[in-house]
C-alpha cells in the first residue's frame, strides 16, 4: 500500500535528483542557438567566422561537461541577416557573429566598428580589447543588451569589375558597396553610387549590375565568390582603409541565465578564440589573392599614401558625421585615436 508519506518521500527524492547539477548536465543540457550570415563549413574548413563559431560551440560543450550545447546555423537561415542584432538585444536569439556596423541603425556607437582610415592593421586592432575604447565600447553594447564574446577583426578588399580603386577619388561615379553607413559617407563625399546590402547579397548585386565594385572582408569576398566577376583586386594584405569588427556576441539575457561556471566557459573560450580569428583573417588577406588571381584579376596593394588619403576623405565627413552624434561617440572616436 501507498502510503502518503511514501508518495511524499518518493516526490522529496526526485527533488533531489533535479536538484544535482550532473542529472541537470546529463539530462536537460542548455542550447544556444547561434546564428551568423555566412556560409557553413566544418571545424577545419570553410569561411573562418563559421569555424570560429564551430569551435566556440565544440569547447564551451567540452569546458561545462556537456551542460551547455551551442547550435550554429550558417547562411542566416535561422534568421534574417539585419534582424541578429535587434534579436540579440530583445534575448530572442542567443549569439550571433555579425558585423557590429549593422547595428549602427539602433546604436550609433556600433558605427566605429567600420570607421573609415581609423584602424589600418591587424596590430592596431589587436588593441582595441584592452584599451579604454574596448571598454567603453563593450559597456556601451553590454548597456544596450549585447555581451561581446570574441573580438573578431578582418581587414577589407576591394573587388571591383571596372578599374582598381585605391584612392577616393576612384570611387567617382562606380556603384559601390561599402558596408556600413560611415564608410558610405566617404564614398558619397568622393562621388561614388553607394548602394547599401549585405555582404550576402553582393554576388548577385555584381552579377545584375547594382553593383560595380564592393568593400568587404577578405573571408567573405572569398566565401561569396566574387572572384568570378572582378577584374582588379584592392587586396587588404599589410594594410587597409576598411577594418570591420565582426564580433562573437550574446544576449545579455541569455548570459545572465547561465551558471557561473558556464559564464566562465563562454568568456574564456571566447577570448582564447582571438588568436584563431587574427590569424585566420591574416591568411585570409593573402590566400584571396590567390584566388581572384587564378581567376585573371589584377592584384593591386595599397601603399602608406593611398591610406592617407583616406583618412584625409574620412575626416570632414564619417569621423566629424560620428563625432557630431553625441558627447559620447565624440568619447569613443577620441579613444579609438589614441590606439597607434
Amino acid at each position: 500500500m501507498v502510503t502518503r508519506r511514501r508518495l511524499l518521500g518518493t516526490a522529496a527524492a526526485g527533488a533531489g535528483l533535479l536538484a544535482c547539477p550532473a542529472v541537470l548536465r546529463a539530462q536537460a543540457p542548455r542550447i544556444l542557438r547561434l546564428s551568423h550570415q555566412f556560409p557553413g563549413g566544418t571545424l577545419e574548413q570553410g569561411d573562418a567566422r563559421d569555424r570560429i563559431c564551430r569551435r566556440f560551440g565544440q569547447e564551451v560543450e567540452k569546458r561545462t561537461g556537456g551542460s551547455l550545447s551551442v547550435q550554429v546555423y550558417p547562411g542566416s537561415s535561422l534568421m534574417k541577416t539585419l534582424a541578429q542584432f535587434s534579436a540579440l538585444r530583445k534575448g530572442a536569439l542567443d549569439m550571433s557573429l555579425i558585423p557590429l556596423s549593422y547595428a549602427g541603425g539602433e546604436v550609433p556607437e556600433a558605427n566605429l566598428a567600420l570607421m573609415p582610415a581609423l584602424v589600418t592593421n591587424y596590430d592596431q586592432a589587436a588593441k582595441w580589447r584592452t584599451a579604454r575604447v574596448g571598454e567603453e565600447l563593450a559597456k556601451t553594447l553590454s548597456d544596450k543588451g549585447v555581451i561581446i564574446v570574441t573580438w573578431v577583426w578582418q581587414s577589407g578588399a576591394v573587388a571591383s569589375r571596372v578599374h582598381p580603386i585605391l584612392v577616393p577619388s576612384d570611387v567617382k561615379g562606380v556603384k559601390i558597396r561599402g558596408g556600413g553607413r560611415e564608410m558610405d559617407l566617404v564614398f558619397q563625399a568622393s562621388g561614388g553610387i553607394v548602394s547599401t546590402m549585405p555582404s550576402s547579397e553582393m554576388y548577385i548585386g555584381m552579377q545584375t549590375g547594382a553593383l560595380e565594385a564592393a568593400v568587404s572582408a577578405s573571408t567573405s569576398l572569398i566565401s561569396f565568390r566574387l572572384d568570378e566577376l572582378t577584374k582588379n583586386l584592392t587586396a587588404g594584405r599589410g594594410r587597409s582603409f576598411w577594418f570591420i569588427l565582426e564580433p562573437l556576441m550574446i544576449s545579455k539575457a541569455t548570459f545572465d541565465a547561465l551558471t557561473p561556471e558556464q559564464q566562465k566557459a563562454v568568456r574564456d573560450v571566447g577570448q582564447e578564440l582571438e588568436a584563431f580569428s587574427f590569424a585566420a583573417a591574416k591568411a585570409d588577406d593573402e590566400e584571396i589573392t590567390k584566388i581572384y588571381a587564378a581567376r585573371g584579376a589584377k592584384i593591386h596593394d595599397l601603399t602608406a599614401e593611398h591610406i592617407e588619403k583616406w583618412r584625409e576623405a574620412a575626416r570632414p565627413t564619417a569621423w566629424k558625421d560620428f563625432s557630431g552624434k553625441s558627447a559620447r561617440t565624440a568619447e569613443l572616436l577620441k579613444l579609438a585615436e589614441e590606439v597607434a
